[in-house]
């Protein structure tokens, strides 16, 4: 897995929270990175209707659709990401014994299962849950210190 993940939940919850059209500029300002960086990985999501954009000096990208509805499953298949991976494999088909000419397969099995369950565990997380986690910890937080 690579970063772009950060980058994509963060630029959409930070969309979803603005509630209003913001540049890359913008974006990466606040997700602090580069914005070619962001229409990089913001461009994946439009792809898949995640976010509108609109071109132009006023241009800019939009959350799209119901924050409850958007899981952290529909960005991460959005950018076709691998969270376990490797371009190494041990062994050889070739090679006589059972476990050198097997364990690369079995491996590839284990990293897809991971990543299955990666997802699974990802579709239950929405914008609208981690929106909440950041301003409902923030509430109580000013609460406590106010009491």
């Amino acid at each position: 897995m690579n970063s772009d993940f950060c980058v994509a939940v963060h630029g959409m919850v930070y969309l979803n929270h603005k509630k209003c059209q913001l540049s890359s500029d913008e974006l990466a300002d606040n997700i602090c990175t580069n914005p070619a960086r962001v229409r990089k990985v913001m461009a994946k999501l439009k792809k898949k209707n995640l976010v509108q954009t609109k071109e132009g000096t006023v241009g800019g990208y939009s959350f799209q659709g119901n924050p409850a509805c958007v899981s952290l499953a529909d960005i991460a298949e959005a950018l076709d990401l691998k969270f376990v991976e490797t371009s190494w494999r041990s062994g050889s088909i070739d090679m006589d014994c059972l476990v050198a000419s097997g364990m690369g397969d079995l491996m590839d099995e284990i990293f897809q299962n991971l990543n299955q369950d990666c997802l699974e565990r990802l579709s239950r997380i929405t914008i609208q849950d981690l929106d909440s986690r950041i301003f409902n910890c923030r509430k109580n937080s000013q609460q406590t210190d106010n009491e």
